[in-house]
């Protein structure tokens, strides 16, 4: 009659261990840094793990046409940005042993 406790507290620890394992790779992705570049390094963005926007750096070549320069802000950013998702992809992999769990990657992004 309650052999199915067993398996549920072996559950409760699975869980436990998981999210134990998700706030040490939060830390770990937040004190990342990603780099992206356009305009053939004229531009370069930096953010974290968290998908926030660190640093750009500008090389004043750039600055003489706006409307270009920021195109290339943008372009850097997104570039940077997606380094920085392409990491939290693989080690979303890594923590899963490769299970696609729907809403893990959006949980992971809110609780950062």
């Amino acid at each position: 009659m309650f052999g199915g406790l067993g398996n549920l507290a072996g559950m409760l620890k699975q869980a436990k261990s998981l999210q134990e394992n998700m706030q040490k790779m939060q830390a770990e992705l937040a004190a990342q840094r990603y780099e992206g570049d356009a305009g053939a390094g004229l531009v370069r963005a930096e953010v974290n793990g968290k998908m926030e926007l660190l640093r750009v750096k500008i090389d004043p070549k750039a600055a003489a046409d706006v409307e270009l320069l920021e195109d290339l802000v943008v372009a850097a950013t997104a570039a940077a940005t997606r380094k920085a998702q392409e990491a939290v992809r693989e080690q979303m992999a890594r923590l899963t042993g490769g299970l696609n769990l729907p809403g893990l990657t959006d949980l992971l992004g809110q609780a950062t």
